[in-house]
């Protein structure tokens, strides 16, 4: 008896999923397939058979991966089976560096990453301020000031005075989307309790004036701690609605896998959602590394919990970013000569970011690092190279996040030292819109540098920060393979030298991912005895022209013997 599965009718794609109930005479061992996808261009990233045509599934992990005929031959008369009508299928994408539960947040949130100038911006704020009750804060966001640069690339910051008009009776602070600045309104700064006579911070900056030394309203880094402080935290049930529509989000762009750089306490609503049933989306919760004693104490190590959840991961910072002026490097910013960047907080006293990594280190937790400026990645290199020689050689997988701006003698260090680079591809096509105006066209020749990192043999991990960068894993395939910036100024390719194949680029998505958090002999690929997370995708990347990846769309996703998403007709 044969029924088609039931969707919802949409015109984007013509998909026709079949679910079988084969004969009674067809195998009807106890342990036959739950589920069988056939008919497919499977890209399995295992060595020894790299493709197939079939994928078999019994509960959670993959069964059998072969031709059509000997992969349907196993099914039974429960067995679940889908025809793919020759569409790729790829293990689950795994994005290796998300936020993954102010995603959640900014998916209700006001939306001004793409305000292209100063009054949209404000515009849009004075229209979500008036749907929301008077007093309630007002944050998220996601700005771009660099989308508001003038003819001579110049690109103003937002200041109180666009909001205050408006916003009188409602905070308001609204971050940057690389999230190392954001805007607070007036009233947000006096319940802050900051004014001129506030000092900067170390790690952070209050940007004022020129003429009065007043706040505009713009704080970077860690100043922006005198705001956040005060901010009501949410809810629990805010926060399971958030990591709801997190994990909805994740599933219906076939990322099967995350890695929460910013879970910190609030892997108890991760929990309760996998306890409901409701969590489609495996999770590596990591804690702040200030807080690493916490963790310790518990006698937990790096990636401890089960497959859908775990923990003991820890995650640090060592400067801001490029889009704030933040990032730490050597030589001052082209646009800003008074400045070379900010190390962050956490580098503070002076060897602090050292000694937690040496403890931590020794309690067996897995530490990754932010960096991007080439002063931070070589500091934070360095840093990883004491520490193995003093605590010893092992598994530890270190990582650095970002790993943004190099310089040509650091890119080997991350092979020899088995650093691995947790990189966002998607952040190339965007910041190289402006990126040269801001450190110039030579220190821009490794920026982004997948392809040196994978010639010096470093592991890469791709993800996308989300929410800092769309959490669409084609999107960032797309930025790996072709670097076009979003302008459309770099039809070749930003940097072209720096680009890497799909085969590469998708590798880092899977079995990067999977290797970043000690899960490289769990999920990754598809063969016998893994992890069955799978997606389908609407065309085959390998085949189309690599400018057309963007416009690529998830068609199925697969997580824990269950379809999580399949893509409306």
């Amino acid at each position: 008896m044969q029924m088609k599965i039931k969707l919802p009718l949409m015109v984007f794609t013509s998909i026709n999923l079949m679910v079988s109930n084969l004969p009674s005479h067809a195998d009807e061992r106890a342990l036959s397939p739950t589920l069988i996808v056939f008919n497919a261009s499977v890209h399995t990233m295992d060595p020894r058979k790299p493709s197939a045509e079939a994928v078999a599934i019994y509960g959670q992990h993959v069964m059998a991966v072969g031709s059509s005929k000997e992969i349907k031959a196993l099914a039974g008369v429960s067995t679940r089976i889908i025809d793919a009508q020759g569409r790729l299928v790829l293990p689950g994408f795994n994005d290796s560096h998300v936020h993954f539960l102010s995603g959640g947040f900014q998916l209700s949130s006001v939306d001004l990453r793409d305000a292209e100038t100063q009054q949209e911006f404000s515009d849009r704020i004075r229209r979500f301020t008036e749907k929301v009750p008077s007093g309630r804060w007002i944050t998220g966001g996601d700005w771009d000031h660099e989308r508001w640069a003038n003819v001579n690339g110049s690109a103003p910051l937002p200041t109180k005075e666009l909001i205050d008009r408006f916003t009188a009776n409602t905070p308001v602070f609204v971050s940057r989307l690389d999230g190392h600045m954001a805007l607070a309104n007036s009233l947000a700064l006096k319940l802050a309790g900051v004014t001129r006579e506030t000092p900067d911070p170390p790690g952070g900056l209050i940007v004022r004036d020129a003429k009065t030394g007043e706040p505009t309203g713009v704080l970077k880094d860690a100043a922006m701690s005198y705001v956040w402080k005060i901010v009501p935290e949410s809810s629990f049930e805010e926060k399971l609605a958030a990591a709801r529509a997190a994990t909805e989000h994740a599933a219906r762009l076939g990322v099967t896998s995350v890695q929460d750089v910013s879970a910190g306490n609030d892997v108890g609503v991760y929990q309760t959602l996998l306890d409901r049933g409701e969590l489609k989306t495996r999770i590596y919760a990591l804690s702040p590394l200030p807080a690493w004693e916490r963790l310790a104490r518990t006698g937990v190590r790096a990636h401890f919990g089960n497959h859908m959840l775990r923990i003991g991961g820890l995650k640090g910072f060592s400067d801001g970013s490029l889009g704030s002026t933040t990032a730490f490097f050597y030589e001052p910013y082209k646009d800003a000569p008074n400045t070379s960047g900010l190390a962050g907080d956490e580098m503070f006293p002076e060897g602090a970011m050292l000694t937690r990594v040496r403890q931590a280190d020794r309690a067996g937790l897995q530490i990754m690092i932010h960096a991007i400026g080439d002063r931070a990645n070589d500091l934070i290199l360095s840093i990883f190279e004491q520490v193995t020689r003093e605590n010893g050689e092992r598994d530890r997988r270190f990582r650095i996040e970002h790993a943004q701006h190099l310089r040509r003698e650091d890119i080997p260090r991350f092979g020899r030292a088995k650093v691995i680079a947790s990189m966002q591809p998607y952040h190339a096509i965007d910041d190289g819109r402006w990126a040269e105006k801001r450190i110039g066209s030579e220190r821009a020749r490794t920026t982004y540098a997948f392809r040196s990192l994978l010639d010096a043999g470093a592991t890469l991990a791709f993800g996308t920060d989300w929410s800092v960068a769309p959490l669409d894993p084609l999107l960032s395939l797309y930025a790996a393979v072709t670097r076009r910036t979003l302008d459309g100024k770099n039809p070749l390719g930003w940097i072209p030298e720096q680009k890497i194949s799909v085969e590469e680029a998708v590798r880092a998505y899977t079995l990067g991912s999977a290797y970043a958090e000690f899960q490289d002999g769990v999920k990754g690929s598809i063969m016998p005895g893994q992890l069955d997370d799978l997606v389908m995708l609407s065309r085959d990347i390998y085949k189309i022209d690599p400018k057309e990846i963007e416009t690529v769309k998830v068609v199925l996703t697969v997580v824990d013997g269950q379809i999580v998403y399949a893509r409306e007709q």
